[in-house]
C-alpha cells in the first residue's frame, strides 16, 4: 500500500457518511439542525415549521421548502464531532420524492431512521425502511417527541419488532412516559439519570445533569422503578446491542429523545461516531468491488441546479467512494470514457459552500458547472470502476406542459431539460405530442408544484399543465409501443422517455393494462421499480 492509499484508509475510518429518513412530520428536518446544533457546527437551531418570521433549518434553502415548511430536496451537511467528520444526508421527508430519497440513500452507509413517539411506524418509514433492508445499510432508531404524549415505549419496541423483522436494542430509556419525560437512562451507565433543562424555543442545547441513581429513584419515584423494571424485562430478552447484528441489518439501537427540545440528541450524536460503520468497499457492475484504498472512484447520486440563485449554476453532487479526490485533476468518466476536469469543487453545508482542494471515501463534494454529469455517473482515476446503476421508480401521476409565454420555448426547454437532469421528474415524448409539449412524469403530484414554481422562478417560463388521466406505467419496447398507440380498445398511450430512451406504455389502471395484454399477448410489458408497492 502506497502512501496515498494509506491515508485514504485512514481518513474513510473518521468518516461516518449518514442520511436521517422518517414520514413527514416526525421531526426530521429539526433533528439534522439539533445534530448540527450538537456537533457546533450552528450556533443556533430553527425549526420547521413555515411560520412568518421565523426562522427556518439550515438545510432547507428552496424558496418553497421555506414557505411550506417541508423538505423536498436533498441537503448535505459536513461538520466534525471529536475526532470524526460526519457527512449528513438530509433527505426529503415528503412522500412524493421517494425516489430523490432512494438516490440519496446509494450514498450512505448508515440511516438514522426517525419514529414519532405518539404515531408509531408509518406508511413512509415502511417504504424508506425496505430501500435500507434492500441496499444492505444500517439503521440506528430514535424515538422522537418523547416530551409528548404518545405511546408505550415497550409498545414501540414490539411494533418495530413486528414489522420490520428487526431486533431493537435500546441504548437509552425514558423515565416517565411520553409527555411526561423526567429524565433518560444510558443502559450503559444505569446507575445514573440524564435529566435536561430544555432551552427556550430549543435554539440552543438543553442544559444535561447527571442525577446518581439513589436520589433519581428518591426524586422520581413511580417513574424511576416502572424505568428499572422495563430496563430489567429488555436484558433477560436478550435486547443488548449487539455489534454483528447491527451491521448485518438484524438489529437497530434505538433512542429516545426530543430532537426540538435537544434532549437525547447527544447520545445519538456520539452513537453515530462509535456504532455507525465507516466507509468500506463499494460493490461493482458485473461483480467485485472497489476497496476505499484503491486510487479515487465517486459516484454522481443528485445533480441540483440554482442553489445559488445569484450566479444561476449547477452542482452535480459526488460520493467520494475511494482513494483521494484531489481538486483540478482529471479523471474519467465511465459512462463516456471521456477525461473529466474537477476545477471547481466545493464543500457544501446547506445553501453555504466553500472551495475544498481534497476530499476522501465517505465525503460528498459538489462539482459545479459540471454539464456533462448525470445522476448514477461513475467516475474514477486509474483502474476503471463503474457502480451499479440507480432503479428509477414507476412513475404514478402524468401531465402535459406547455410554456404560457411561447416566446420562452427557448428557456421554457432549458428548464425541462435541467429539471429533467436532477430526477425532480422524469420528462416524456411522442411523435403525436411533440417536442413542445412534453409530457411529465412524478411519483406524486407535488412533484408538479415543484416544476411549477421553478420553472417561473429560476427559468423565468411560466408553464401551464395538463393532468392527464393515467396512474399506471409499464416497461415496453417499440413493437409494444407501436401496438398501444395503434389500439382502439384499450385505453393508453406510449411513450419514450428522454432520459434513457426507455419506451414506456401509460394506463388509467391495472384493468386498461390487463386488457391490453390480453389483446395483444405478445406485446412486452414489464414492470418497473414501483414507489408504493
Amino acid at each position: 500500500m502506497n502512501a496515498t492509499s494509506e491515508w485514504a484508509a485512514g481518513e474513510a475510518a473518521r468518516r461516518r457518511t449518514f442520511a436521517v429518513i422518517s414520514h413527514p412530520d416526525a421531526g426530521k428536518s429539526t433533528l439534522t439542525e439539533a445534530l448540527a446544533l450538537h456537533a457546533h457546527a450552528i450556533t443556533s437551531a430553527g425549526a420547521v415549521h413555515g411560520k412568518s418570521g421565523r426562522r427556518g433549518v439550515a438545510s432547507d434553502w428552496m424558496e418553497m421548502e421555506k414557505a411550506r415548511g417541508i423538505s423536498v430536496t436533498s441537503a448535505v451537511l459536513q461538520f466534525a464531532y471529536r475526532d470524526c467528520v460526519l457527512n449528513l444526508l438530509d433527505t426529503p421527508g415528503h412522500a412524493d420524492f421517494s425516489e430523490d430519497t432512494y438516490r440519496v440513500l446509494a450514498a450512505v452507509d448508515c440511516a438514522v431512521m426517525l419514529i414519532d413517539a405518539a404515531k408509531g411506524l408509518e406508511e413512509q418509514t415502511r417504504k424508506l425502511f425496505d430501500v435500507c433492508r434492500h441496499r444492505g445499510i444500517p439503521v440506528i432508531t430514535f424515538i422522537n417527541k418523547w416530551d409528548r404524549p404518545g405511546r408505550e415505549a415497550l409498545e414501540l419496541l414490539d411494533e418495530i419488532e413486528r414489522e420490520f423483522r428487526l431486533k431493537p436494542t435500546p441504548v437509552n430509556w425514558p423515565v416517565g412516559t411520553a409527555g411526561y419525560l423526567r429524565g433518560l437512562v444510558d443502559v450503559r451507565e444505569p446507575e445514573w439519570m440524564l435529566r435536561y433543562t430544555r432551552t427556550p424555543g430549543g435554539a440552543h442545547e438543553a442544559s444535561e445533569e447527571a442525577v446518581p441513581a439513589e436520589r433519581a429513584a428518591f426524586e422520581e419515584g413511580a417513574d424511576w422503578e416502572q424505568a428499572v423494571e422495563e430496563l430489567q424485562l429488555l436484558e433477560a430478552d436478550g435486547a443488548q446491542f449487539d455489534r454483528g447484528s447491527f451491521l448485518a441489518g438484524g438489529s437497530t439501537p434505538v433512542f429516545f429523545g426530543a430532537a426540538v427540545s435537544n434532549i437525547g440528541v447527544r447520545l445519538l450524536l456520539d452513537a453515530i461516531v462509535d456504532l455507525a460503520p465507516p466507509p468500506g468497499p463499494r460493490e461493482l457492475e458485473g461483480g467485485g468491488s472497489r476497496p476505499v484504498d484503491a486510487p479515487f472512484s465517486g459516484l454522481v447520486f443528485k445533480v441540483q441546479a440554482n442553489m445559488d440563485p445569484a450566479h444561476r449554476d449547477r452542482i452535480a453532487f459526488l460520493r467520494v467512494c475511494s482513494g483521494v479526490f484531489e481538486r483540478g485533476a482529471t479523471v474519467t468518466r465511465a459512462a463516456s470514457g471521456k477525461p473529466f476536469a474537477t476545477k471547481y469543487a466545493h464543500s457544501v453545508f446547506g445553501q453555504d459552500r466553500s472551495m475544498v482542494d481534497t476530499a476522501y471515501p465517505g465525503d460528498v463534494v459538489g462539482l459545479v458547472n459540471a454539464a456533462a454529469l448525470r445522476v448514477g455517473d461513475t467516475l474514477y482515476y486509474g483502474p476503471p470502476a463503474l457502480f451499479p446503476p440507480m432503479p428509477t421508480f414507476a412513475p404514478e401521476h402524468f401531465a402535459v406542459v406547455r410554456p404560457v409565454d411561447i416566446s420562452r420555448s427557448k428557456q421554457f426547454r432549458r428548464g425541462i431539460a435541467q429539471l429533467d437532469e436532477e430526477g425532480v421528474v422524469q420528462v416524456l415524448v411522442s411523435d403525436a405530442r411533440g417536442e413542445q409539449a412534453p409530457v411529465l412524469a412524478a411519483v406524486g403530484p407535488m412533484q408538479f408544484d415543484v416544476v411549477s414554481a421553478r420553472m417561473a422562478g429560476e427559468f423565468s417560463a411560466a408553464v401551464r399543465l395538463e393532468v392527464l388521466p393515467y396512474h399506471l406505467a409499464r416497461a415496453t419496447d417499440a413493437a409494444g409501443a407501436d401496438m398501444l398507440n395503434r389500439s382502439q380498445l384499450v385505453k393508453g398511450e406510449a411513450l419514450t422517455r428522454i432520459r434513457d430512451k426507455a419506451q414506456l406504455a401509460l394506463f388509467p389502471d391495472r384493468w386498461q393494462a390487463n386488457s391490453f395484454q390480453r389483446q395483444f399477448p405478445d406485446a412486452s410489458l414489464g414492470t418497473l421499480l414501483a414507489a408504493h408497492d
